[in-house]
């Protein structure tokens, strides 16, 4: 076997994880809050990568590191775990989840523009193409089936689920800056987002959840979706002879996650959500196509 060939079985295994998420975040948001569910899955998670950099002989590489790479790990830590899915959980506490998911995988575009001021980038006609079709997307899956059907109380669940795609554009940018070894970056990043979350837990006056319900939601969203995925997608990326070859991929997997939605997490999707997907993914793909010539 090829290394593609088993980039695109990781990259699979990846989708495999991401499809089912949007639908254990609502299931486990309905036995605690977004900090409560961040707080379990990041401990699971945390635990997953320090297991991987032990099993790898990485271990002592944590103590060999420079102050400066220790504050860029706990400032990337801060912008995600800790911020990044304490805006998405709460998004996803408001929204439906067919709304939520295609609101924050908006990333792509966002970065376009974040990249404007803090990269010196120019904006291209075709950039700003992208942003029409992606945008006029997010205008029909806030409808939620028609105009008619937009909930005034639910705006703030969309402001927060486009915030975090925000929120994740200024985190890859950062990340580039970040040379370590990705396995020790990710294992940083959740050390130090659990970090915070502890040392906000009593400024907030939060518990910790206790029932049932909820741990198995915490640590089904730990293993997954802030786990393995984080872990398999590293591999396909590292295994792949270029990232265009699998990166594209990762655009099936919010029209996959509308069965796992609608069957076990009993949502009714509506039409208007798969023109808005099919708009927003049309858009991330325009703006990544190469201009011939």
């Amino acid at each position: 076997m090829t290394s593609q060939q088993k980039s695109y079985i990781f990259a699979g295994a990846t989708i495999l994880c991401w499809v089912t998420v949007p639908t254990a975040f609502k299931i486990a948001l309905r036995y605690q809050d977004n900090f409560q569910l961040l707080l379990t899955a990041s401990l699971v998670s945390t635990l997953i990568f320090g297991l991987v950099i032990a099993g790898s002989g990485k271990w002592k590489d944590l103590f060999k590191l420079r102050l400066k790479e220790y504050l860029l790990s706990a400032l990337l830590g801060f912008l995600n775990p800790f911020l990044y899915y304490l805006v998405l959980f709460k998004a996803y506490s408001i929204l439906p989840g067919q709304v939520a998911q295609p609101l924050n995988m908006i990333w792509p575009i966002v970065l376009v523009l974040i990249s404007i001021p803090l990269l010196k980038q120019k904006i291209s006609l075709r950039s700003i193409l992208a942003m029409i079709i992606s945008f006029s997307g997010i205008f029909f899956i806030s409808s939620q089936g028609g105009k008619d059907n937009f909930r005034p109380e639910q705006l703030p669940g969309v402001l927060l689920a486009l915030g975090s795609s925000v929120l994740w554009s200024f985190f890859w940018i950062l990340n580039l800056k970040d040379k370590k070894d990705e396995a020790l970056k990710l294992f940083l990043n959740f050390f130090f987002g659990l970090i915070f979350l502890f040392i906000s837990m009593p400024l907030l006056n939060e518990k910790f959840a206790v029932s049932r319900e909820a741990l198995i939601g915490g640590v089904y969203v730990g293993i997954f979706e802030m786990g393995l995925a984080y872990i398999f997608w590293m591999k396909a990326l590292q295994l792949s002879s270029s990232t265009d070859k699998i990166s594209n991929l990762i655009y099936i997997s919010p029209f996959l996650s509308l069965f796992f939605i609608h069957y076990i997490a009993g949502e009714k999707i509506y039409f208007t959500t798969l023109i808005g997907l099919t708009l927003v993914v049309t858009g991330i793909l325009f703006q990544k196509i190469k201009a011939k010539g």
